[in-house]
């Protein structure tokens, strides 16, 4: 039995897609970065892509393996800097900037943060000493392959961790082609990369091929 859930949502797609046409490249897809600046030596970390499926958006969120091991580095350093003041320099404090629209009228047009405290400084060169650390070392810790599904009012998202490199458009194929197969149950992430475990080791190895 159909959800009526689904059923409206899946209306809502059709509906959105009629009334806003994605803007597609020659091979379907849409493209929403640009890949002039890369070359086949870079490693990939995230990107996005989208297809239609059933007159429907499907909008896939992509992330490599490595990009959640870094993301694990940072939050680590985090944890071992310790308490974050989190003295709202950012958002507190600041001075406002206004532009003169007459002769005695002005209008808000920006804010200037004020400097962070000494305690938040401090902070954040800990993080950055850590962080720095960590990632020439590397830690025990390991990224698996995976992928969900999630229906919106305006698409199908896919989130989606598995191992490929995306460097330009074709590579980019590759990525929407394995999530229409997974949506169409025509394949699964263990028959495409079975057992595999994103680990310390494939960290260390890649490092010389990282910026910074």
């Amino acid at each position: 039995m159909k959800s009526q859930k689904f059923e409206k949502l899946g209306r809502a797609q059709k509906q959105y897609h009629r009334n806003r046409p994605w803007g597609l490249s020659s091979s379907g897809l849409y493209v929403p970065h640009d890949y002039s600046e890369k070359t086949g030596a870079d490693l990939s970390w995230w990107d996005d892509v989208g297809f239609i499926l059933n007159k429907r958006r499907v909008i896939v969120w992509w992330q490599h393996p490595r990009y959640l091991y870094s993301e694990e580095i940072g939050r680590r350093a985090r944890a071992l800097a310790g308490d974050d003041p989190s003295d709202g320099w950012l958002f507190e404090g600041g001075t406002k900037n206004y532009k003169q629209v007459g002769r005695s009228r002005k209008r808000l047009v920006s804010y200037t943060s004020r400097k962070p405290s000494e305690a938040q400084k401090q902070y954040y060169s800990a993080c950055r000493e850590i962080e720095q650390r960590l990632t020439v070392e590397g830690v025990e810790f390991e990224v698996g392959t995976s992928w969900s599904r999630e229906r919106l009012s305006w698409a199908t998202g896919i989130e989606l961790i598995v191992p490929l490199e995306v460097r330009d458009e074709k590579e980019l194929a590759v990525v929407a082609q394995l999530a229409r197969k997974l949506l169409l149950g025509q394949t699964t992430l263990h028959a495409e990369f079975p057992g595999y475990r994103y680990t310390r080791e494939h960290w260390l190895a890649e490092r010389q091929a990282m910026p910074g």
